[in-house]
């Protein structure tokens, strides 16, 4: 059975919010998945899902840096997540305000480990994004993309 884990930093409680979301669109889709703020997170914790989806509020168009160094630290296990499934959220306080920047960055990292990234052709194509606390649209965006990266990991490992 197809394990997720949905990796977030938030200062706000912003990205928190949308990474329940995602967690609990997985969980209920059928693919058991922990949600951990990025402090909890070991590197090994990685190796042992299936899906990993990664939020990150957004900072001078980057994610946080606790994210950046999480990824810096997954270096040590290069080639080890290479066909898990990647995804990423973001959220920041203005209209551009380097939102998609900040997921590019966060699954550009994802690409160079060998993940899989599934794009959305509806709603936020790339991840979903926030301005500001979650409105309805945001945490329904963050429900399908649960929905899919579950979906998607039930096809790829059962």
């Amino acid at each position: 059975m197809a394990k997720g884990l949905v990796i977030y930093y938030s200062r706000s409680g912003n990205t928190l919010t949308m990474a329940k979301a995602i967690a609990e669109a997985m969980d209920n889709a059928g693919v058991p998945t922990h949600c951990k703020s990025v402090a909890d997170v070991q590197i090994d914790d990685l190796l042992e899902a299936d899906a990993i989806v990664v939020g990150s509020p957004t900072y001078y168009g980057q994610p946080a840096a606790p994210i950046a160094a999480l990824f810096d630290e997954s270096v040590k296990r290069h080639g080890k997540l290479d066909g898990k499934i990647g995804a990423a959220f973001s959220s920041s306080a203005n209209i551009a305000g380097g939102n998609e920047t900040t997921i590019w960055s966060i699954l550009s990292r994802m690409l160079i480990h060998g993940m899989i990234i599934q794009g959305d052709p509806q709603g936020d194509h790339y991840g979903p994004v926030s301005i500001g606390k979650p409105d309805d649209r945001v945490l329904n965006q963050c429900t399908r993309r649960g929905q899919r990266i579950a979906a998607l990991a039930k096809k790829l490992f059962g």
